[in-house]
């Protein structure tokens, strides 16, 4: 049971047009009633009304907002308990205020980070699969990623997972009769019905982890460092995709002597972008940094696009880089293809796939859209999906469908070697409850705080 009540801003904090503070618990409504000033009493109010009227501090009589507050009752709310949010100006000022006042009321305290969505969780309103999906909601980063996180908080995930466990209880009842009334048995019946029923659901599983890497790039996007010598166009690269200025660009070599980060979305995939120092051989100790920090960059990256200039023959240090990415995931931009060549095509293509080179011009704009279909094809085998699948993309998830997926191995194998039915048992009970680890049936208090730590104040 949750006795108390909590408050915080659930808006971002700085100026805006508008900020929202949220309170939730069975004091919420009687406590900003207590603060209110409206032409009618909370306590009276309708669910899910809003209502115009000020905050006063009831010590003073002094008005500190003009607020628009909406109520809404549990169940009937994201927390499933009675909810209070107040609607202020964008101000800090005035938001703190607001908060301020509000927690000096009798049984209103500050909430913890992510409070709201654990007692969603904690109240049955969502399972945990659809909380953690919350903060991947808050902070996707493209268009598709939004979308499948949006999916998770509706329950396409959990609704799969309870498919499974509800499959894997049918076995586990079956299996639980043969045990109790072993007279009634038929050996040969059971065993193949473990194997067939195990085996569904191995398949299903190996179905949703299917989408673990597409859905953990689309979680957390593709960690891309853009290198090369100096002056092959990197940064402008850079501004290209990102369609602003992020970088400085000049004709004076090593003009970038850190890493510049920035995220952006090609095509549907999101890049973390990571523009490097150009690789070079320097006495100056500020570049020098910035060329190791590159390298650095370029041991961490998941896509390595590598920049040439298509103007200037290879370089002994880009044949060098070249040679260390070998079993990397990368592709070759063959930059400033407008002008003159003087880089010896013959030599890249006898080192480097032709599919992995990519002639463009960022000057010209040329090249980024063949830059997206290799991308595409490489981590995505040749398209995001259009329709509307489930990804995996969590990983807690993942590690917790490959060990149920293994524990439905391990029971088949057992019923295969004629290990008797009670110990078969296990197996199978082990995977379905690590299915239901996912979904938060199973799962131990500490796990559900740390998950709700890593969401933001007033979430």
């Amino acid at each position: 049971m949750i006795n108390d009540t909590i408050a915080a801003i659930s808006t971002a904090v700085g100026e805006g047009g508008i900020a929202v503070i949220r309170v939730s618990g069975p004091d919420a409504i009687r406590g900003a009633d207590r603060v209110f000033r409206g032409r009618i009493r909370l306590p009276e109010a309708d669910t899910h009304t809003v209502h115009y009227g000020h905050i006063v501090d009831p010590a003073s009589g002094e008005t500190v907002e003009e607020v628009l507050l909406t109520i809404m009752r549990g169940p009937r709310s994201f927390t499933a308990e009675d909810v209070v949010e107040i609607g202020a100006h964008g101000g800090y000022i005035a938001v703190k205020k607001v908060l301020e006042l509000l927690l000096r009321q009798e049984g209103i305290r500050l909430a913890d980070p992510g409070e709201f969505t654990k007692r969603a969780f904690l109240n049955g309103r969502i399972d945990l699969a659809q909380a953690e999906a919350v903060i991947d909601l808050i902070r996707s980063k493209s268009d598709r990623a939004y979308s499948v996180a949006l999916k998770q908080v509706e329950g396409s995930l959990s609704k799969r997972i309870k498919a499974l466990r509800h499959s894997l209880v049918e076995l586990l009842a079956h299996i639980e009769v043969n045990i109790d009334y072993p007279e009634h048995d038929v050996a040969e019946m059971t065993s193949s019905f473990i194997r067939e029923r195990s085996g569904e659901a191995k398949e299903e599983i190996g179905r949703l982890l299917k989408t673990a890497s597409e859905g953990k790039i689309l979680r957390e996007g593709i960690t891309t460092a853009i290198v090369g010598r100096p002056n092959v166009g990197k940064s402008s690269l850079l501004n290209a995709l990102a369609q602003e200025s992020k970088a400085i660009v000049t004709d004076i070599p090593g003009t970038t002597r850190d890493v510049i980060e920035e995220y952006v979305t090609l095509g549907g995939i999101p890049l973390r972008l990571l523009d490097t120092a150009g690789i070079r051989e320097t006495v100056d100790v500020v570049e020098r940094i910035g060329v190791e920090r590159s390298r650095t960059a370029l041991e961490e990256a998941d896509l390595i696009l590598f920049v040439l200039n298509n103007n200037e023959e290879l370089h002994q240090d880009e044949r060098e880089l070249l040679s260390k990415l070998d079993g990397r995931s990368f592709i070759i931009l063959v930059n400033k293809s407008d002008l003159p060549g003087k880089l010896e095509m013959s030599e890249l293509e006898a080192a480097v796939s032709a599919e992995r080179i990519v002639r463009m011009s960022v000057a010209q704009e040329q090249g980024l859209g063949e830059l997206e279909r290799v991308i595409s094809g490489m981590f995505f085998e040749g398209r995001i999906e259009s329709g509307d699948p489930t990804y995996v993309s969590n990983v807690r998830h993942i590690s917790l469908l490959k060990r149920a997926a293994d524990a439905l191995e391990d029971a088949i194998a057992a019923t295969d070697a004629g290990i008797p039915i009670d110990l078969v048992q296990i197996d199978v009970r082990t995977s379905w409850e690590l299915l239901g680890e996912v979904i938060g049936d199973s799962v131990g208090e500490s796990l559900i705080d740390q998950i709700f730590s890593q969401f933001c104040l007033g979430k």
